[in-house]
């Protein structure tokens, strides 16, 4: 929890706020493609990308 402490202080002090939504969006793919490895969905997503 160290890692997401240090990186919101560094995006309230440099006013680079902008890097949150790449960062939650990238969250979010590894997070989908990693729950959907072993399901049937797993070659839908893969079409996606």
């Amino acid at each position: 929890m160290d890692f997401l402490r240090e990186l919101w202080d560094f995006m309230r002090v440099r006013k680079k706020f902008w890097l949150l939504p790449i960062i939650l969006v990238l969250l979010s793919f590894g997070a989908l493609i990693i729950l959907t490895s072993g399901s049937a969905i797993a070659p839908f997503v893969y079409t996606l990308f």
